[in-house]
């Protein structure tokens, strides 16, 4: 068995002689493609080929020459452009895969040929976890590329996707393998405070500066100094202080509430959105110069509806925590309990599985889980709308639609406004001023959450979990 490396940079090839030589794996180089013809021509089936496609007249060049020569064994195309993905599917390339060049993705194709070469059955895919982050589809692997070559630098990133997708996961896995990992990494959470300390608490204040203002306080951009300042629903900060923001990230100083003495800071800025902010931008409601400075670098979040062949991985995962933290020794799930979980739309995402399978742990009645230990018809939140049932009627008002799909959530999360909120991608506040104003104009009666006429009984400690 040999592995042959295509790839003008020299990287894989030494990476690969580091980690394969002890297995005993040969390791052929070479740099242009026209070096590749005497390798390929002596190839075995049980031999490996890695190439390395950096840029876009590089990607159909050798992906033909490799369609037109053929390779017996198996081909890892690694891509520095996610564009290039799924490259092996659009050239009819047998026994090949494209994935985004990173060192997980190296490592983890490194550790399949030593598998291999060891006579084991490996993962046809890279490993499944990433400093927190769980999932080995093609969109989380370009997502976990996209992590290391942000942590590289110290540009501005901005995370976008919609709730529940590990949005705070992203940013904590940029700052642990960036150079300021040694340093603090301080969360500021846009929606969670309220809009008139939402400055205090930001850049700080002084004794003073306002009633009940008794002392000098630091805000999080002090707090951060020397390390990462993540800063999440960035969308939902006011203009005014999108306004002060700005100032800041621009020149990486501030003046605290009350305060007139200019204070530097050494920061790096990771903000986070459940929005568009390109398209909040446009639509006036996030202003256009701060999108333009704290999205250098933009890393966009795929749902989970998006990743399904993820879903039984996570599953696996919250399955050991919770196994864990609720003494419930669960062996594993059924074939018949994992399809079933995989079918459903999850629009709360990650996070609503997470509480699904928290709340099935604690109520399961064996120790492998089964549809009846799901309740999936208690949580209407992942039920599949079908195609056949379109919600609205052509021809109507947008006003209208809107009114119809925010109810009708409300409907679905049982009243519950926060969840509802989360699923709609707007605050709770503009929820209920929307709410208000259909009370107002068409007396809609606002569905509120219902009393169940039997609640299961779920252990104290475990109600915050259901519940969130």
């Amino acid at each position: 068995m040999q592995v042959i490396v295509l790839d003008p940079t020299h990287e894989i090839a030494g990476r690969a002689e580091q980690r394969l030589a002890a297995a005993g794996v040969g390791i052929i180089h070479v740099a242009w493609l026209h070096a590749l013809a005497a390798p390929l021509a002596s190839a075995a089936s049980n031999d490996v080929l890695v190439v390395r496609i950096r840029r876009d007249d590089d990607a159909t060049r050798i992906a033909e020459y490799l369609q037109s020569r053929g390779f017996p064994g198996k081909t890892f195309l690694m891509v520095d452009d996610p564009q290039h993905l799924g490259l092996e599917a659009r050239f009819a390339l047998p026994r090949a895969e494209s994935m985004p060049f990173s060192t997980h993705t190296l490592e983890a194709t490194f550790a399949k040929v030593s598998a291999g070469r060891n006579g084991s059955q490996a993962s046809s895919r890279p490993t499944a976890t990433f400093h927190g982050l769980v999932g080995r589809s093609k969109q989380i692997l370009d997502v976990f590329a996209r992590i290391e070559k942000a942590a590289k630098g110290d540009a501005n990133v901005c995370i976008y996707g919609e709730s529940g997708t590990g949005k705070e996961l992203i940013a904590r896995a940029i700052h642990a393998i960036s150079d300021r990992r040694n340093g603090p990494l301080i969360t500021f959470d846009c929606a969670a405070v309220p809009e008139n300390l939402a400055e205090s608490q930001l850049f700080g204040h002084v004794s003073g500066a306002f009633t009940g203002a008794t002392e000098n306080r630091e805000g999080v951009f002090s707090q951060a100094d020397g390390g990462t300042l993540f800063i999440d629903e960035l969308c939902e900060l006011s203009l005014p202080l999108q306004a002060k923001l700005l100032r800041v990230v621009q020149g990486r100083e501030f003046v605290k509430v009350g305060g007139t003495k200019p204070l530097k800071t050494n920061i790096r800025l990771i903000t986070a959105t459940n929005k568009d902010p390109k398209a909040a931008a446009d639509a006036g409601v996030f202003r256009a110069d701060l999108y333009y400075r704290v999205a250098v670098v933009m890393i966009k979040v795929p749902p989970l509806r998006d990743r399904r062949e993820d879903i039984p991985l996570l599953v696996n995962h919250f399955l050991e925590r919770f196994s864990a933290a609720y003494k419930k020794p669960i062996r594993g799930v059924q074939p018949s309990a994992m399809e079933r979980m995989a079918s459903l739309s999850w629009p709360g995402n990650i996070r609503q599985l997470e509480n699904f399978l928290a709340q099935a742990v604690v109520l399961a009645e064996g120790d492998v889980l089964t549809e009846r230990d799901l309740f999936v018809d208690d949580v209407p939140a992942v039920s599949v709308p079908t195609s056949s049932s379109p919600q609205f009627e052509p021809g109507l008002p947008l006003r209208e639609v809107e009114r119809r799909h925010i109810l009708g959530t409300l409907q679905r999360v049982r009243g519950n406004r926060t969840e509802a909120a989360k699923m709609l991608g707007i605050s709770v506040r503009c929820l209920q001023y929307k709410l208000k104003a259909y009370a107002e104009t068409d007396a809609v009666p606002v569905p509120s959450r219902p009393t169940p006429a039997v609640e299961p009984m779920v252990p104290s400690f475990a109600k915050t979990q259901l519940l969130a």
